[in-house]
């Protein structure tokens, strides 16, 4: 039998009826921790077995654990992936996905050769592909992922291995046709590598819509109450998985148990609080769209948004958790003072928890790019990215206001 999307969040990768553990008559309802770097076999033989057989083969913990693999099968089962892995931030997800997209078929090259960008990516994204992979002597090309012209005029002239988008941008709130994108970037043999944070798997599943790669920092959205740090990637294909399960454990940004413990509990509420939150951030876009002290309130879920037909068509009619607020005053002092007058919203620099939290790019996620980069992709000074929490949306929204 097949379950809902609500269904398995609750029960994927737990209390399986089939094969309690050696020599127990029960089976745990909830996913031990198992707090242990190594594990031992009773005989040589069976220790030698175990690293030949690799999977979930359990000998070292940068290789697996039981409760890290957990993690990954749940995210199997919600993705409709081949393989998982979970990593100890969301940056190690993504670089290692990027490796391991851009690693040709059937070759050892452990990078590709060029990767063609969204021009709006979450600043640290920005900085690994113009640094560490440009060290490397990979080509990073930076198109408008929302044009799709664009896009196929940088694919038919670069022709590259890997191409690497957010099915919502990070703070802008664009949202790319992933689907169109990836037959283009098939029609090339190259693979497309989702970073589906802020949309979540209960928004869009990437890699039903062809991408090869879904991402996720999963500090945000899927742990969801701002008490962990870590990443998980879901491959398609098994070749790709493979990839990046070898390069995981040679590299080693492993997840530790416990970390995987939480975000695997915060999970099994992921569509409770995505509803609350979408519902609550749309009420409050709404709201706010027209008030005198903003220029532009940036949501998919307004009409005003250039993507709201296709946000609505590939989101399954909700648009997220996210709102910016571009203040009218356009000024780096109005976006300070307006966080310090906020009372309930909190100035930290995350997003996805349960409570309502507000940054500043220019001096968070896009700390690191100057005025004029941050110009160049839409980034104002006086801009303001706001994660909608479950707390009474007309709190949230009174909090707002005064403080504007």
């Amino acid at each position: 039998m097949t379950h809902h999307l609500t269904t398995r969040l609750v029960h994927a990768g737990e209390h399986p009826r089939a094969g309690a553990p050696a020599g127990n008559a029960y089976t745990p309802t909830s996913m031990p921790i198992h707090a242990s770097s190594t594990f031992f076999y009773n005989t040589a033989e069976e220790l030698d077995a175990a690293f030949e057989r690799g999977g979930d083969a359990m000998n070292y913990a940068r290789h697996g654990n039981p409760t890290t693999n957990a993690l990954e099968a749940v995210m199997v089962d919600i993705e409709g992936g081949r393989g998982a892995v979970a990593t100890a931030s969301g940056m190690s997800a993504l670089y290692l996905a990027l490796l391991a997209a851009g690693t040709p078929r059937g070759a050892t090259e452990p990078h590709p050769r060029h990767i063609l960008a969204s021009s709006d990516l979450y600043g640290a994204t920005t900085k690994i592909l113009k640094t560490m992979f440009a060290a490397q002597g990979v080509g990073v090309t930076f198109c408008d992922m929302t044009r799709l012209d664009e896009v196929q005029s940088k694919i038919d002239a670069l022709e590259p291995d890997v191409l690497l988008l957010e099915a919502i941008s990070n703070p802008l709130l664009k949202v790319a046709d992933i689907s169109a994108i990836s037959q283009m970037a098939h029609e090339v043999d190259a693979r497309v590598v989702v970073d589906a944070t802020m949309a979540t798997p209960v928004l869009c599943q990437p890699l039903a819509l062809g991408a090869d790669i879904s991402a996720h920092s999963a500090t945000k959205y899927l742990a969801g109450h701002g008490d962990v740090i870590g990443g998980v990637l879901v491959a398609k294909g098994g070749l790709v998985a493979d990839t990046a399960h070898a390069y995981a454990a040679l590299i080693g940004p492993t997840l530790g148990p416990f970390e995987a413990k939480l975000i695997t509990r915060g999970v099994k509420t992921l569509a409770l609080r995505m509803e609350r939150q979408c519902a609550n951030a749309l009420k409050i876009a709404q709201a706010l769209n027209g008030h005198s002290a903003i220029k532009q309130v940036i949501y998919p879920g307004l009409p005003s948004h250039p993507q709201h037909a296709l946000a609505a068509r590939q989101f399954g009619g909700k648009s997220g958790g996210m709102i910016s607020l571009e203040l009218a005053a356009g000024t780096r002092e109005a976006a300070i003072a307006c966080m310090n007058k906020l009372k309930l919203a909190l100035p930290a620099t995350s997003l996805g928890d349960i409570y309502t939290l507000v940054t500043y790019p220019p001096i968070s996620s896009h700390r690191e790019l100057d005025a004029e980069q941050r110009r160049n992709v839409g980034i104002g000074d006086g801009l303001l990215r706001f994660s909608i929490g479950i707390e009474d949306a007309d709190d949230i929204l009174a909090d707002i206001v005064q403080a504007l």
